[in-house]
């Protein structure tokens, strides 16, 4: 089982910045590969919505935090980061790690989509 382990993430002013980050992880000897990692955020009353994905050579953003968020991947660890600035109140939710993986389990491959706990993001004065 793949596990994701968030950090980052708590209480800032409007206009500020903060910083999440993601890291997939297993039990020592699984075999998996990380097809894509992203975010995706809920706020209270709200559907859960994405916010950045990357995968492959491509990354994506939803319309609202284009120019102020951006995620980058690191390979070699398997995590992802997501780099919040100018923060708006609208911002507030709980941010979800996403991840797109890979397994080899006996002799074949399993596809999965796996969900980290998620952590708070408070954008207030």
């Amino acid at each position: 089982q793949v596990q994701l382990v968030e950090s980052g993430g708590g209480l800032v002013q409007p206009g500020g910045s903060l910083g999440l980050s993601c890291a997939a992880s297993a039990a020592s000897g699984t075999i998996f590969r990380v097809n894509a990692m992203g975010w995706y955020r809920q706020a209270p009353g709200k559907q859960r919505e994405l916010v950045a994905i990357t995968g492959g050579n491509s990354t994506d953003y939803t319309n609202s935090v284009k120019g102020r968020f951006t995620i980058s991947r690191d390979n070699t660890d398997n995590t992802v980061h997501l780099q919040m600035n100018d923060l708006k109140p609208e911002d507030t939710a709980v941010y979800y790690c996403n991840a797109a993986l890979s397994t080899f389990r006996g002799v074949s491959w399993y596809h999965s989509v796996n969900w980290g706990q998620g952590t708070q993001v408070t954008v207030s004065s």
